[in-house]
C-alpha cells in the first residue's frame, strides 16, 4: 500500500493551494466588504474577477470526470474542459478549497452545481447539455437542486410529494420544496426538481427528474432559510413553490420514473466533495486554535502549555488524519471499483467528516475564548454550516442505519437457508437505505459555498 502522493496528484493539489494562498486569502478582506454593501442577494465582484483568473490558468472544473474514449462534456467550442481528475486526485484540490470558504466558486467547483453538472453530463441530453451545461462549466451562470420538502420526511426519498403530470408536450409541476441552495444568486438559472410522475408504481419507480427554468411562470420564492441565523447570501436557502409550473417534455431526465437512479449517480461524488472541503475546515480551525493557545496566557504560563490542550490538539491531529485516509480510500475505491461497492466507505466517511471537524471546532472555540462565538475568526459560522452536514445528503442515522445492515448481512450466525435469507434481507436494507440517504441533496448543499 503506497501512501504517497502521485506526480499528478500533487500538480493539481498545489496549483489549487498556491492560487488560494496567492490570490484568494488575500482577497478575504475585499469579499466580506462588498458582501456587506447594499442588496444581499448579488454577484460578489472580487469573486468574478477571481474566477476569470483561475480560469485563464486552466484551475477550471477540476471536479469534472475524466472523459471516456474522446467523449466531451460539452461542443467542442467549450473553453476549458477541465484536466479530467478521478475522485482520489480531486479530493486533495477540495481539501484545500474548504479552507476558505468562498474558494470553491473560484474554481467552479461550489455546489450545488458541481452535482448538478455531473446529472447534465451523466444523463443530460445534446440539447440539455448545450442550453445549460455548457454555460454552468463556463461559470456564467449558477442551479439549484430542489428535492427536500418541508411537509415530509425527505431523509426518505420515496415520501417526496411533488407532483410532475404530463399535458400533451408539457410536464406541469406542483409542489413546494425546501433547503434549495443557491435560489438565492441572481445568476441561478436552472433547477433539477425531483417530483413524482407515477405514484402507483413501484417505491422507488415513482420518482423523477426534470429541468426547470428558474423564471418560468408558476416558481414562487416564499423565503430564504437562515442556517443559525446565516443568511449565506449571495447564495442562499430558499423555500419555494411550484404552483402549475410548465416545462417541455423535452426537459425530462433520462425518463419518467428514473429519479432514483440519477440520484445514486450524483451521490457518491458530493458526498466525497463535502468530506474532503471538511477536512480543509478542520484544518484551519486546528492551525487557529494552536496559533491562539501560543499566543495567549493564562495563569501563569502559555495557554498551550496547559496539559488539556495538549491532549485536545493532539486528538485534532490524529483525528483529521484519520479521517483523511477513510475519505481517500473511498475515493480511490470509487474510482476503482464503482460507487455502488464502494457504498460503505461513502457512508463511513459521511458520518465521520462533519462530526470529527465540530469536536476540532468547538475546542478551537473554547481556545478564542469569547472571541471564538464571535464573526472575527470565522469558527462560529465554520460550527453552523458543519453542523448542517450531519443532516446533508441524509442525516447521520441513515447512513449508520445502512453501514451496520452492511456490517450484520457479512456476520449472519448458524449458516443455512433461513441465516441466508437473513443476509440478503441486511444486504437489500442497505442498499435502500444508501438509496434514501440521497434524498437530502438540496439541504445537502446548505453552505457548501462558504
Amino acid at each position: 500500500m503506497d501512501f504517497e502522493p502521485t506526480e499528478k496528484q500533487v500538480f493539481w493539489r498545489d496549483r489549487v493551494k498556491n492560487f488560494i494562498e496567492q490570490h484568494v486569502r488575500p482577497a478575504i478582506p475585499t469579499y466580506r466588504e462588498q458582501d456587506a454593501e447594499g442588496d444581499r442577494w448579488k454577484v460578489i465582484p472580487v469573486v468574478q474577477e477571481l474566477k476569470a483568473k483561475a480560469k485563464a490558468d486552466g484551475i477550471w472544473n477540476l471536479f469534472m470526470p475524466p472523459r471516456n474514449e474522446g467523449h466531451h462534456h460539452v461542443e467542442e467550442t467549450y473553453e476549458f474542459e477541465g484536466p479530467g481528475l478521478t475522485n482520489l486526485e480531486y479530493a486533495l484540490c477540495a481539501e484545500e478549497m474548504g479552507r476558505v470558504g468562498f474558494a470553491s466558486e473560484v474554481f467552479n467547483c461550489s455546489a450545488p452545481d458541481t452535482g448538478n453538472m455531473e446529472v447534465f453530463h451523466r444523463y443530460g441530453t445534446r440539447e440539455q447539455k448545450d442550453e445549460w451545461l455548457t454555460p454552468l462549466m463556463n461559470g456564467e451562470i449558477r442551479s439549484a437542486f430542489l428535492m427536500t420538502e418541508p411537509y415530509t420526511a425527505s431523509s426518505d426519498a420515496t415520501n417526496i410529494e411533488t407532483r410532475i403530470e404530463r399535458d400533451g408536450d408539457e410536464y406541469v409541476i406542483n409542489g413546494r420544496k425546501w433547503w434549495s441552495s443557491g435560489l438565492g444568486d441572481p445568476r441561478c438559472k436552472v433547477s433539477i426538481v425531483m417530483g413524482k410522475t407515477d405514484f402507483s408504481a413501484g417505491r422507488h419507480a415513482q420518482q423523477s427528474m426534470i429541468l426547470m427554468p428558474n423564471d418560468a411562470e408558476g416558481v414562487n420564492i416564499i423565503r430564504h432559510l437562515p442556517v443559525f441565523g446565516y443568511d449565506d447570501a449571495p447564495h442562499g436557502h430558499m423555500e419555494v413553490e411550484l404552483k402549475d409550473v410548465r416545462v417541455p417534455v423535452t426537459n425530462m431526465l433520462l425518463g419518467e420514473g428514473r429519479g432514483f437512479e440519477i440520484a445514486q449517480g450524483r451521490l457518491g461524488p458530493g458526498r466525497i466533495h463535502h468530506c474532503m472541503r471538511t477536512i480543509g475546515v478542520a484544518e484551519e480551525a486546528l492551525e487557529k486554535m494552536c496559533k491562539r493557545l501560543q499566543e495567549r496566557e493564562a495563569f501563569g504560563k502559555p495557554i498551550y502549555k496547559h496539559s488539556v490542550w495538549e491532549e485536545r490538539v493532539a486528538r485534532a491531529r490524529i483525528d483529521i488524519d484519520m479521517t483523511r485516509l477513510l475519505c481517500l480510500k473511498a475515493a480511490d475505491m470509487m474510482d476503482k471499483v464503482g460507487n455502488k461497492a464502494a457504498k460503505q466507505e461513502i457512508a463511513m466517511i459521511k458520518v465521520q467528516a462533519p462530526n470529527m471537524a465540530l469536536r476540532i471546532i468547538d475546542d478551537a472555540i473554547q481556545a478564542h475564548g469569547g472571541g471564538g462565538v464571535s464573526e472575527d475568526y470565522g469558527l462560529a459560522s465554520a460550527y453552523a454550516h458543519q453542523r448542517t452536514l450531519r443532516l446533508a445528503d441524509g442525516p447521520d442515522e441513515v447512513h449508520a442505519r445502512s453501514i451496520a445492515r452492511m456490517e450484520f448481512a457479512k456476520h449472519t450466525p448458524n449458516e443455512g437457508p433461513s441465516s441466508n435469507a437473513l443476509r440478503n434481507s441486511n444486504a437489500q436494507s442497505a442498499s435502500a437505505g444508501s438509496a434514501a440517504a440521497s434524498a437530502d441533496m438540496s439541504s445537502g448543499d446548505i453552505g457548501a459555498t462558504r
